[in-house]
């Protein structure tokens, strides 16, 4: 007789609320799979992909979700798991309560199943100027250095991933406002401090100063929980409430 080990004889049982389209209305579908050891939401998911058959024995079709970098890098695989907005590649299965429950992110469009459009923070990004411009400066030699304490400053608000995670948490940042969202605002302050993208400050400050910028903020202060880097959001936005008050006062008295 062969024996069965204690991991081949647990199963993962997942409540999974899925959408065909965007203009078709969500349903949950329930799904039992086979546990392995050290398995994420993504395995479990996986498993599902290869055979998509639901708790009742129903084939439908694969539960569809993003994911790429499968180490917390990218935000991709983000979606709301037991409630909690996280990345579903750093979720482990035997830190979580069963059954457990995935859904899309709610504060984006819904593209299928587990799978938003985020194009409205990318948006966001884009009006703020969340780059440095480089065009033009190849042939001018190295750049101005960075002081490392400034470095070791705006460091962390490099490791942002463009999740969502905090766009979901924030009570402002939803269909009916055009508040730009904490991740958008924070990466001003981070290329406002680099000595080249200083260049562009008073474009970003403009920009958050306009519609959706920092005055849409209600300071709920839920962004900073939910950041998975740790990422002192309220923080920035308290300093660039600073840079622009600074910046208008400059713009007033220039007049």
């Amino acid at each position: 007789m062969t024996s069965i080990s204690k991991s081949e004889a647990k199963t993962v049982r997942l409540i999974i609320k899925r959408q065909d389209s965007p203009e078709t209305a969500p349903y949950t579908q329930e799904f039992v799979v086979p546990y392995s050891d050290n398995m994420n939401v993504v395995t479990a998911l996986m498993e599902i992909q290869k055979n998509p058959v639901t708790s009742d024995g129903k084939e439908v079709n694969p539960v569809a979700w993003d994911c790429n970098c499968l180490e917390e890098v990218c935000g991709a695989c983000t979606m709301i798991i037991n409630g909690k907005a996280r990345q579903s590649c750093s979720a482990l299965i035997d830190q979580l309560e069963q059954p457990i429950r995935l859904a899309p992110l709610t504060k984006f469009p819904v593209v299928r199943d587990l799978i938003v459009d985020r194009s409205r923070m990318f948006e966001a990004l884009k009006k703020v100027k969340a780059w440095i411009n480089v065009d033009g400066t190849w042939d001018l030699g190295p750049g101005p250095r960075m002081a490392q304490k400034n470095q070791e400053e705006v460091y962390p608000l490099s490791r942002c991933m463009t999740c969502g995670c905090c766009m979901e948490a924030c009570p402002n940042f939803n269909d009916k406002s055009d508040f730009l969202g904490p991740a958008p605002i924070s990466q001003v302050k981070l290329f406002n401090a680099h000595p080249t993208g200083n260049l562009q400050k008073d474009e970003r400050l403009t920009a958050l100063m306009g519609p959706g910028g920092l005055a849409a903020c209600g300071n709920a202060q839920n962004c900073v929980a939910a950041c998975p880097k740790s990422i002192s959001l309220t923080k920035s936005i308290a300093d660039l409430n600073r840079q622009v008050n600074r910046f208008a006062l400059s713009k007033l008295f220039d007049q």
